[in-house]
């Protein structure tokens, strides 16, 4: 089974000069607590991160999809899958 999962989106309007990013990995740390990271921001700048802890790495994917789906949603697109 797939330890680590990463997804990248990004959502861009010139009209709006909106550059934005944001990307969801699922992983563990160095002590095997499944986590939630969580990126945002423009792109080129500095971002900002959360990090959720899990309690396995089927309830991180679920979560992990959800957010994708809300982030289509706003009209965010997949980049490089």
């Amino acid at each position: 089974m797939e330890e680590t999962r990463s997804s990248h989106f990004e959502r861009r309007d010139a009209a709006r000069n909106m550059q934005r990013f944001y990307r969801l990995t699922v992983t563990r740390d160095l002590f095997g607590t499944v986590l939630l990271l969580r990126e945002w921001g423009r792109i080129g700048v500095f971002s900002r991160e959360r990090a959720e802890e899990k309690r396995s790495l089927a309830d991180a994917w679920r979560d992990a999809e959800r957010l994708a789906a809300q982030k289509c949603r706003r009209g965010y697109v997949p980049v490089g899958e």
